[in-house]
């Protein structure tokens, strides 16, 4: 399919309004009761900058990068009425359109990559119907915002706009920081494709848009900004992770004591088995991420190949952490289908069991897990992020030469094949 073709906006509107279909139904079928929501943490801040004019991080404490911001400002000013259920439902629908974004975002990407309808059709199916299967987290939670300008990152370095993508994907790093893991791939997609002067000229975007948000307020308030970004990095063993999940299988099978904390808005794994197993899975997610940037640098720039190992660095950074909070499963999303071939399949029906998994026991059965270690529960998030490390060695696994070779050397487009200056 081409950009012309006189079905494209058909299928992208019919697709967005498929996920927006999906957001309904989820809505619908949430206990309102039995919900963990952080829509009052985000009310909080963005009455504090709407009503009350206060600056973030100088004047109350800000947990996010600055960002974040328009996710929790915006609410409060489109909100039809001034309570907390009238702002949980503005920002409900506000993460709604930056999932229906994200749809056609995928279209672009799909368009950029020349994609067949058959890869249309799955890809597309999955854009639109994940927020069934993962449930509903991806109401009360802003990581859509980041997601979208992630993947319109991706799209706009798959069309060839590099300079475009580096200041976007800059936004979606200071909106949240996982997107940085992408940032070293991307210098490598513009290095080996378009050499020193184009990557210069993307390196300045980057760090102009970072710059533009980070800036004012580390001149107001420095330290309040810092700390912000330290505490998140400090966070300690979070109960869902993979390694925290090892220790409570053993608990539940060896007596091994393990103790909870809660801190940072999350409950932990407390002493200093938490805090070990915390700097080796922090070790282990570093190194497999340098890996996964080294395996990208050693073989041709393509953009099947950018949008694999993007989909890879996430799955890494997620299934390896410390933290894996249930939101966490939102940036993969949008990008994992992307991937081509059957190996895009099947990273999508792993991620899709994912989802699930993770449905299982979020938010209903949460603190059976989080205050008991339940045993099917604690089965179910083990199980859950086992998952993950096998679609991170899915999509990990190697490409025969041959077949390397075989799309690397099929003919491209001109755009993508000669060099080029920077298009913005």
């Amino acid at each position: 399919m081409t950009a012309e073709h006189p079905l494209v906006v058909v299928v992208a509107a019919l697709a967005a309004a498929v996920f927006v279909g999906s957001w309904v139904i989820v809505q619908r079928r949430v206990d309102p009761g039995r919900e963990i929501v952080d829509t009052p943490v985000y009310e909080s801040y963005g009455e504090a900058v709407v009503s009350r004019h206060e600056v973030p991080y100088r004047d109350f404490e800000l947990e996010y990068p600055p960002g974040a911001l328009p996710a929790f400002a915006a609410p409060s000013l489109i909100q039809p009425e001034d309570s907390p259920v009238g702002y949980k439902r503005a920002f409900g629908w506000l993460m709604g359109a930056c999932g229906a974004a994200t749809v056609v975002l995928a279209v672009a990407t799909l368009l950029g990559l020349g994609a067949g309808w058959t890869r249309f059709a799955a890809a597309l199916a999955f854009a639109a119907l994940w927020p069934l299967a993962l449930g509903p987290v991806v109401l009360t939670r802003f990581d859509l915002w980041p997601a979208a300008l992630t993947l319109g990152a991706l799209a706009a370095f798959v069309a060839g706009r590099d300079v475009v993508g580096s200041g976007v994907l800059a936004a979606a790093v200071a909106a949240k920081l996982f997107p940085a893991v992408l940032v070293p791939l991307a210098a490598l997609w513009v290095w080996r494709r378009r050499r020193r002067r184009a990557l210069l000229a993307c390196a300045a975007t980057f760090a102009g848009v970072l710059l533009a948000v980070f800036l004012p307020f580390l001149v107001l308030s420095p330290d309040g900004l810092v700390g912000s970004i330290t505490r998140q990095l400090s966070r300690p063993l979070q109960i869902e992770s993979l390694g925290a999940a090892v220790l409570v299988a053993f608990h539940d099978l060896g007596g091994l004591d393990v103790h909870v904390d809660s801190s940072h808005g999350s409950q932990n794994i407390a002493g200093p088995v938490g805090d070990g197993v915390g700097a080796a899975t922090t070790g282990l997610q570093l190194v497999a991420l340098l890996l996964v940037w080294i395996a990208f640098a050693r073989r041709p720039a393509t953009a099947e190949r950018l949008l694999r190992y993007a989909a890879l660095a996430l799955v890494v950074f997620v299934a390896l952490g410390k933290v894996l909070s249930p939101q966490f499963m939102i940036w993969l999303a949008p990008v994992v289908p992307l991937v081509a071939g059957r190996r895009g399949l099947a990273a999508s029906g792993a991620l899709a069991g994912s989802l699930v998994l993770t449905q299982g026991w979020f938010p209903y059965r949460y603190w059976d897990y989080a205050l008991r270690f339940d045993d099917h529960v604690a089965g179910l998030v083990l199980a859950r992020d086992l998952l993950l490390v096998a679609l991170a060695a899915l999509l990990a696994w190697p490409t025969g030469r041959a077949h390397e070779r075989a799309r690397t050397t099929a003919p491209a487009r001109p755009d993508r094949t000669r060099p080029a200056l920077p298009r913005s």
